[in-house]
């Protein structure tokens, strides 16, 4: 297959899209997803294309972007909520769109970046957050400590 066939630069935009996508390097980096996150990659990266070339209508961001959050939980435990997804379903779609007209702009700059990033560690920050007080059902007010009856 041509390197510049548009199925082929899609393929290599999105590989590079989520080889910089901050939270996924995390959590691949991180083990999140076990000793195997980089195929679990990967496979994201597959199913994503195959949306865009096994449907006669092509996917918006939005659906995009329910596979990106989905497989984040189901591959590596993580549920997102951080935006990130959108964003990283935006520049696919934007992609594909290019793309699919043999415009190979956005796949050589999402190359560049990800050339940039590849064999550097992505910096975490952890937050712990206290736990906050919580109200039950009856309108009591609580905190996470578990309290016996009575």
């Amino acid at each position: 297959m041509d390197e510049s066939s548009p199925s082929v630069l899609f393929a290599r935009g999105v590989n590079a899209r989520l080889a910089i996508w901050s939270t996924l390097r995390v959590a691949v980096q991180e083990g999140w997803g076990g000793p195997d996150g980089a195929e679990k990659r990967a496979r994201l990266a597959s199913e994503i294309i195959d949306a865009f070339q096994d449907q006669s209508q092509i996917p918006d961001d939005q659906y995009i972007e329910e596979i990106l959050l989905q497989i984040m939980v189901d591959d590596y435990d993580a549920v997102l909520e951080d935006g990130s997804a959108e964003s990283v379903a935006r520049d696919i779609v934007q992609l594909w769109e290019e793309t699919s007209v043999g415009k190979a702009d956005g796949v050589a700059r999402f190359e560049e970046m990800a050339d940039k990033v590849k064999g550097k560690k992505q910096e975490v920050e952890i937050l712990i957050q206290e736990d906050e007080e919580w109200e039950d059902e009856d309108g009591e007010e609580g905190n996470s400590t578990d309290e016996e009856a009575p």
